[in-house]
């Protein structure tokens, strides 16, 4: 026993050493930015593979390390539309075999063709074992358009991705869109023109969200324009989302015009996801319409929330070039414990939220790149089994080990278009969405149209 004890002991020795060797070493040799973009890609890959629900084969809503008890049988609209494109990028990375990627993709799209849809759309959540509504609020046990647009970007991004290849890919291909058009985008507009966000077998319209003004749902317009089964008039648009042309802004924050009015943020810039949700596909280089260059817009969102964290008109401690970032996540509440807040400039209660610089990549890559080095070498505790944790505070000497899809479900998609532009072209390619697109009186220098 003795022996086994010292040599246990004299093991434990050479590990120790060896791992401060290789810390040394990844001092004195840092990764390169492409190795560090490998890396952060690869690590939020895993949410999506590796903690993803085991009969759905679709995004948990939420994975908590330090706190076993959530509910992980709840799996998410929209965060699985972002997941699938994660994936796309995971087999183009070469994270994962195709062939495995194409038996979990074809499990999870028979999954949602088996699962709860009202009028074609699905709900926020699902069970993942069974298919069956779980509602997201007492009365938001419907059908949720917002999360099914999120969704719908994702497939087709599968369907554009497999649609030339072998007879299982094909028939992915054809699976996906077939899901697609299948929702009744023109059910949602209740015969007006607008688009509403939810829809309840029990409840109706009780919910009454009307889509109008500047957030994150652009893409359920371009996607309701897009539909070649249940279209909706460019009407809804131009006098719902954009209210008649209100919701354009003409003032700037740090110089930066803010372009267009953000809903509820009062003449400044709202959660940062609202320039990532919409454009996994949609891609904004060069996208125009009568109201605003798209491109424009997010670059000066992303540079507006990085030059307030700079500023930190709050004082709070650790905001700086390299730690900034504000966008809706978990959140450390007043008395400690963890909560969720919309964080923004008019909402900043001191947290930093990972995938809000780091899915800009596209808009700020210099400045994303110097949060990302600051996390993977300096803030080492912020990261955990799927990559960065969801959120972080610098004063509070906080952090939530705890991951949520949506926020998650960006991070390699938008790294992925800022390297190569993957997402992008693959719906930008789709021909429904370019009809869509040009419908709505947008047009693409990027595209062609």
């Amino acid at each position: 026993m003795k022996i086994l004890i010292s040599a246990f002991f004299t093991m434990l020795f050479f590990v120790r050493c060896d791992s401060s060797s290789s810390t040394q070493q990844q001092q004195s040799n840092p990764l390169t930015d492409n190795e560090l973009m490998d890396k952060v890609q690869m690590d939020s890959f895993k949410y999506f593979w590796d903690l993803a629900h085991p009969n759905s084969k679709l995004a948990r809503e939420r994975y908590h390390i330090d706190d076993p008890n959530f509910d992980a049988n709840i799996v998410t609209t929209g965060g699985s539309g972002f997941g699938l494109m994660t994936i796309v990028v995971g087999i183009e990375r070469g994270f994962v075999p195709r062939a495995e990627a194409v038996s979990r993709l074809t499990t999870a799209l028979n999954f949602l063709e088996n699962a709860d849809r009202f009028h074609g759309a699905w709900p926020h959540w699902m069970n993942g074992n069974t298919g069956d509504v779980i509602p997201f609020g007492t009365v938001d046990n419907g059908g949720d358009l917002v999360e099914t647009a999120f969704l719908c970007q994702g497939l087709i991004t599968v369907r554009e991705y497999f649609k030339n290849g072998n007879s299982q890919e094909q028939a992915l291909s054809l699976k996906a869109d077939n899901l697609w058009k299948g929702v009744e985008w023109d059910w949602y507009t209740k015969g007006e023109n607008a688009l509403y966000w939810h829809w309840s077998p029990n409840y109706e319209w009780q919910m009454n969200f009307k889509l109008e003004g500047y957030n994150e749902c652009l893409i359920t317009y371009v996607m309701a324009a897009a539909s070649p089964t249940h279209p909706v008039s460019n009407a809804a648009y131009h006098q719902a989302w954009a209210r008649n042309g209100a919701i354009v802004h003409g003032g700037s924050q740090y110089g930066f015009p803010v372009v267009l009015n953000h809903n509820g943020a009062t003449g400044t810039v709202g959660p940062l996801f609202w320039s990532h949700y919409s454009y996994l596909g949609l891609d904004p280089r060069g996208l125009s319409d009568q109201y605003a260059n798209y491109w424009t817009l997010n670059q000066n969102h992303s540079k507006i929330i990085n030059k307030y964290c700079i500023t930190n008109p709050l004082n709070w401690n650790g905001y700086s070039e390299k730690c900034w970032g504000l966008t809706a996540s978990y959140t450390r509440n007043s008395d400690g414990t963890t909560g969720y807040t919309a964080h923004q400039p008019n909402n900043d209660t001191g947290v930093i939220t990972p995938t809000a610089a780091l899915s800009s990549f596209p808009y700020t890559p210099v400045e994303s790149m110097k949060f990302l080095r600051y996390l993977y070498e300096e803030k080492q505790n912020t990261i955990g089994l799927a990559g960065p944790y969801d959120a972080f505070s610098p004063h509070y000497s906080w952090v939530t080990q705890r991951y949520l899809a949506i926020d998650q479900g960006t991070i390699t998609p938008m790294i992925e278009n800022y390297r190569t532009g993957l997402l992008w072209n693959l719906f930008m390619q789709a021909p429904e969405i370019k009809t869509g697109l040009q419908n709505l009186g947008f047009s693409s220098t990027q595209h062609g149209f």
